[in-house]
């Protein structure tokens, strides 16, 4: 057997059960050995977009996912979806070919480019500690919760094992949750009790069923409102406490209530720039705790008053057994009122700026909020856009909002809802795209079309890089390098096998409705002519982290 062979077929043994890529002569083997073995392999377009399929696949379903490329430029090209993926510590295990021959023409350092992007790096070096080696690199994985570049060189693949090797890889058991100190907990119970109005943001260290029951249940006793960053949205879904998103998507109401809170607790949250709008949402005086299973984290995006090494459910559930009797906190009669009527943006009046030609983009996006079934799982692209369907799209859990946005790459969001969607085959899949990101992407939607999911895409069409043109166009500056000619995006998308609407006015939307109602045999694209007037209510927060 030769080491290819042996190693597809040992991760598969493993527990990887999917497997993203392109195919070409230096994985080509190893590919087929894990397919051979069980692994269903989900062929992309471009390896950029199965990098991020992989990411928002093993985001979904909580479970490692494996990408296999070719040597040299295959790694290239999925760079920039491996490096979302370390930045946002995603446990994915890149499987890619090596050519380590110097006058090859793919050889590159590519232990340097993954190390440059956050990744971390094995390699395989002998024909008898092939599996070793990888099931290492995937225990690093999945132990770890990081991104793993293993590279295979091409003459190593092509041993045979000798007589004797191993050729097992048992299945790698997860991280042991952090048991955090009794005086951690103690400090921290003592903030809870001298806090009034306390406010708890989980992070992507609270994504998890055990998380939110045992945040919701201490959020209870001390009477404390509940919030999300970006990445945990929908955790609270359904509670008449959470204030959905905190951050830069946060509604009116949700921003006043944080601001006015005198304890903020970060579960599993980085509590940064962006969850904390530069640090604007802590009011005057407020008590800051964060409690995270990574001590590195702590503090790292600001100072906090108590930081509490813990993992999220573990410290909660020994937090209540510590507490107290319950209290009102912030749960008061005038809060529930609020929050009953003005927690979502939906409920919060605007003046439609919708034209004959171009649909308000509020308006599109509460209409496709009533028209698409609630079960269904969000991907978004990065963009001007991007605020609207993240903040009035409604999810039904933690695991219906998939956004990669650690690295702010244009052109993530399709492949991301794919990853989604196969982690989720229950939900409909939407992905929700600016036209730039959307023509990015665009052979992606081939991968849609073949896979036969049942997606919405909906492009948020105003022919620019909208985020640019609002920066830099009050200022003056020339604008040709950013806007575009018209294009029909439907169009495109039925040249892929889509069926494709173009949205100007709200009665176009009935096509959505009917698409909804009717066998779903193709996917559908939701051409959206957007108004372009000025620029969303995130967008000055978010240059003001360049």
């Amino acid at each position: 057997m030769k080491v290819a062979e042996a190693v597809g077929r040992a991760l598969v043994a493993a527990g990887v059960d999917h497997v993203f890529g392109v195919v070409g002569s230096g994985n080509f083997h190893l590919t087929n050995a894990m397919v051979a073995a069980g692994a269903r392999f989900v062929a992309a377009r471009h390896e950029g977009g199965a990098a991020t399929m992989a990411d928002a696949y093993a985001r979904t379903s909580g479970t490692l996912a494996a990408l296999s490329v070719h040597q040299g430029p295959g790694l290239t090209n999925a760079l920039t979806g491996i490096t979302e993926a370390a930045k946002s510590r995603t446990p994915l295990l890149v499987l890619a070919a090596e050519a380590t021959a110097q006058r090859s023409n793919f050889r590159v350092e590519q232990a340097v480019l993954a190390h440059s992007v956050g990744a971390v790096t094995a390699r395989l070096t002998t024909a008898h500690d092939a599996v070793d080696q990888a099931a290492a690199a995937l225990r690093r994985a999945r132990h770890e919760r990081r991104t793993v570049l293993l590279n295979l060189p091409l003459e190593v693949q092509a041993l045979d094992v000798p007589e004797g090797a191993p050729l097992d890889a048992p299945p790698p058991a997860g991280p042991e949750p952090v048991e955090p100190s009794r005086r951690a907990v103690t400090d921290l119970v003592r903030a809870l009790e001298r806090a009034r109005r306390p406010v708890f943001v989980a992070g992507r260290g609270a994504r998890t069923p055990a998380a939110r029951d045992a945040l919701t249940a201490l959020a209870e006793r001390y009477g404390a409102l509940l919030a999300t960053s970006a990445v945990a949205r929908g955790l609270f879904h359904g509670s008449p406490w959470s204030l959905d998103v905190s951050g830069g998507f946060a509604s009116p109401l949700a921003t006043e209530l944080i601001q006015g809170a005198d304890l903020i607790v970060g579960w599993g949250c980085a509590l940064n720039m962006w969850t904390m709008r530069h640090g604007t949402l802590i009011g005057p005086g407020a008590a800051v705790v964060q409690v995270d299973d990574d001590p590195e984290a702590l503090g790292a995006h600001r100072e906090v008053d108590l930081g509490v090494v813990g993992d999220v459910a573990r410290t909660a559930r020994r937090a209540l057994a510590a507490a107290a009797e319950g209290r009102e906190g912030y749960r008061t009669a005038g809060v529930s009122a609020a929050l009953a009527e003005w927690a979502r943006w939906r409920d919060v009046p605007y003046e439609d700026e919708g034209t004959r030609e171009r649909i308000d983009p509020r308006t599109l996006s509460i209409a496709l909020d009533e028209i698409l079934p609630a079960e269904r799982v969000v991907g978004v692209d990065s963009g001007n856009f991007m605020g609207y369907p993240s903040a009035y799209l409604s999810v039904p859990d933690e695991n219906g909002f998939c956004f990669t946005q650690a690295f702010q790459s244009i052109g993530l969001g399709l492949a991301t809802t794919i990853g989604a969607a196969l982690a989720r085959p229950d939900r409909l899949p939407v992905a929700a795209l600016g036209d730039g990101g959307a023509l990015m992407s665009a052979v992606e939607l081939d991968t849609v079309r073949r896979l036969g999911l049942p997606m919405v895409v909906v492009v948020y069409n105003d022919e620019a890089y909208g985020a640019e043109v609002h920066h830099f166009g009050p200022d003056g500056f020339p604008l040709d390098t950013v806007t575009f000619p018209e294009t029909d995006i439907a169009a495109v998308a039925r040249g892929y096998g889509f069926e494709a609407v173009t949205v100007r006015a709200p009665a176009d939307l009935k096509a959505v409705a009917d698409w909804v109602a009717g066998p779903r045999a193709a996917p559908l694209l939701v051409d959206a002519k957007v108004n372009r007037d000025h620029g969303a209510w995130w967008l000055e927060e978010a240059f003001r982290g360049h």
